[in-house]
């Protein structure tokens, strides 16, 4: 069955956060730019296998490690349930990662357990604790490179979009702030799916939103963030503290198209927001590098993962919103080929983009 655009827009997105993810397992985290120049060269154009004694060794390039295995759980539920089963998810993560972990930093799929998973690790299986007991206040991304998939099936309807998204965060991070910028990440994606650029206007496409209630943000100024009406009440009294989360893609699509702010060459944009881990150094960059390189999948992921330090998270979230801007027909062949396990992973991606039909009502599952 031929895909609509639509379609082709989440399979696209799929398949580059698989993309950018495989293709930061040879250089991760590297915070010394020239041991990473030293191991390997001064541009990396491709999949790389990891150096002995990094993180990830014993993979090969084109491999996923564990952000991939991840998502690609929360695909297959996706897919065999016809939408989001917290109860399945939630038993998959049970079944499928759990006993592969021991709570350390390097164990596991992929060689390496984030601070997150590993938290949920000690509470689910060594204090027997319940799910809904297992969030801890890691401030990284892991949870947005889970709830990719989400953000895709639900791309038309962004109610349910971050009904399912937070619940699905709270998993394995329950800080507010972090909810916060994972649910406006999954709406900025759900947009770019529709077909929506990544643009100066994004933001306030986002606040209409809010405005009618479909996001559950916090707003109390009015259109184009003039001050409200003398004694008005809030406009939107929402979940979270505020719609900043939702206001940075638009700021870093206005740094793109202002001539009097270059960052040369882009990849040193994680010089400008930080290296590190933390969602707040990770967002503004991967929002202008999918800004700057919005027709262009291929220099958008290498600029992500030559910027070093966490470039994997960089690359994949990058990958997630170019893949939804070019769609699957735009990604480059060769990214796909070399991917290990291409086939699967496409044949999921492109499952779940079926499951997408404008206008009509998405199977929800028991919850």
């Amino acid at each position: 069955m031929a895909m609509t655009p639509l379609q082709d827009r989440a399979a696209g997105s799929l398949m580059g956060a698989f993309i950018g993810e495989a293709l930061g397992v040879g250089p991760h985290w590297y915070y010394d730019l020239d041991a990473l120049h030293r191991d390997h060269g001064p541009w990396i154009s491709d999949y790389t296998t990891p150096r002995a004694g990094r993180y990830h060794q014993g993979l090969q390039a084109g491999d996923s490690s564990q952000p991939g295995f991840i998502l690609k759980l929360t695909l297959n539920s996706l897919v065999e349930c016809q939408g989001y089963n917290h109860i399945d998810f939630c038993r998959r993560m049970d079944e499928a990662l759990l006993p592969l972990l021991d709570g350390t930093p390097n164990a596991g799929p992929g060689g390496y357990t984030s601070q997150s998973i590993r938290d949920a690790w000690h509470k689910r299986v060594a204090q027997q604790r319940p799910w809904n007991e297992c969030g801890g206040h890691a401030d990284t991304t892991e949870a947005i490179e889970r709830i990719l998939a989400l953000a895709v099936r639900y791309a038309t309807q962004p109610t349910r979009l971050a009904e399912t998204v937070a619940a699905n965060t709270v998993l394995t991070q329950n800080d507010d702030s972090i909810v916060a910028m994972t649910v406006a990440f999954a709406a900025v994606l759900g947009q770019l799916v529709q077909g929506q650029p990544l643009d100066e206007q994004l933001s306030g496409r986002l606040m209409q939103l809010v405005e009618r209630g479909e996001l559950p943000f916090h707003a109390v100024t009015r259109h184009q963030l003039q001050p409200p009406a003398a004694g008005a009440e809030p406009s939107r009294a929402g979940r979270f503290a505020s719609p900043d989360a939702l206001l940075t893609p638009s700021y870093m699509a206005q740094a793109v198209a202002d001539a009097g702010v270059r960052i040369e060459p882009a990849w040193k944009v994680s010089l400008v927001y930080g290296m590190p881990c933390a969602a707040y150094h990770l967002l503004p960059a991967v929002y202008y590098l999918a800004a700057r390189f919005s027709d262009d999948f291929e220099s958008g992921v290498l600029h992500a993962i030559n910027g070093g330090g966490q470039n994997q998270a960089r690359a994949m979230l990058t990958g997630a919103l170019l893949g939804a801007h070019v769609g699957l027909s735009g990604i480059p062949a060769r990214f796909i080929d070399g991917l290990s396990d291409a086939a699967e992973l496409r044949r999921l991606a492109r499952e779940l983009a079926l499951q997408l039909v404008p206008g009509q009502a998405a199977a929800t599952g028991p919850s």
